[in-house]
């Protein structure tokens, strides 16, 4: 235990999606607890329907718990947070907006940066372009969504995330359509971004190698209602490289984890951790 505050903090979270689940006692997720410190990057594996997604929303402050309470850099949680960047599985790129137009959109319509747009746009241009630049999108500013590949594409997504420096990245499948290559190419955007930045991450994924590859901690979810079943800590050193998915050491940590979910899909409950 570290003695400076978690970053995230969920006590004993309980979520039902309205009034009539709740007294029936049907919830979404039940009895989340976890603290992720500053800085961690921690990933949230599951089956599908198992409250992923629902958790996401829990930490961007689109839901309200039912019962217990969340707290996000040591403030309660009380409505959407502007501390956070979100990126998803769909681009979701404007086509009528160039490439540098997409990634500023955050900034038109959040405050504090709104009220400064016109004034600072040239210093607002110039940092989109940095960041650009830093996931090798550099020359491509005038491009289109259309002009950009999906990997391209999902870039720009993740720039436009970070483009008002949030201290919180939430990444609910966001190369879950991407062929392997590609993906493995933003894997290691991702790491570099991360390491530079320190920004906390938030990942859900099917991808059992992703979360390992990314992650400090990996969580498995339950089935319906979502609970956090098992905590891995991912203890291969980094700055990790893709070679390390070939090793014995990164293997029998996805194993571990598929044997977790392929117990939970079957039965709900969670598989002996091997000897």
């Amino acid at each position: 235990m570290t003695s400076t505050p978690a970053f995230v903090d969920f006590d004993k979270v309980w979520l039902a999606y309205n009034d009539e689940l709740l007294a029936q006692g049907n919830f979404a997720v039940e009895d989340i607890s976890l603290k992720v410190g500053r800085g961690e990057f921690i990933a949230i594996v599951g089956p599908s329907g198992c409250g992923k997604s629902t958790f996401m929303k829990l930490t961007t402050g689109l839901k309200m718990p039912s019962k217990g309470s969340i707290k996000i850099n040591g403030e309660s949680v009380t409505g959407p947070l502007k501390i956070s960047g979100m990126a998803f599985q769909a681009p979701s790129l404007l086509p009528w907006r160039t490439t540098l137009d997409n990634v500023l959109l955050p900034l038109e319509i959040v405050e504090p940066y709104r009220s400064n747009f016109k004034a600072k746009r040239k210093e607002y241009e110039a940092r989109a372009s940095q960041l650009l630049e830093s996931v090798g999108l550099g020359g491509y500013e005038k491009k289109f969504p259309w002009q950009l590949s999906g990997g391209m594409q999902q870039r720009a997504s993740i720039c436009r995330a970070l483009i008002h420096e949030p201290k919180m990245l939430l990444l609910d499948e966001p190369f879950g359509a991407l062929d392997a290559f590609t993906r493995e190419e933003l894997w290691c955007t991702l790491r570099d971004l991360h390491a530079v930045q320190k920004f906390n991450v938030i990942l859900v994924t099917h991808d059992l190698r992703e979360s390992v590859f990314l992650a400090d901690k990996v969580y498995v979810m339950s089935k319906s209602p979502g609970r956090l079943m098992v905590e891995k800590h991912i203890d291969l050193p980094r700055p990790r490289d893709l070679e390390i998915t070939y090793t014995k050491e990164f293997a029998d940590i996805v194993l571990e984890l598929r044997g977790h979910i392929g117990a939970i899909r079957k039965t709900g409950v969670v598989a002996a951790s091997p000897a």
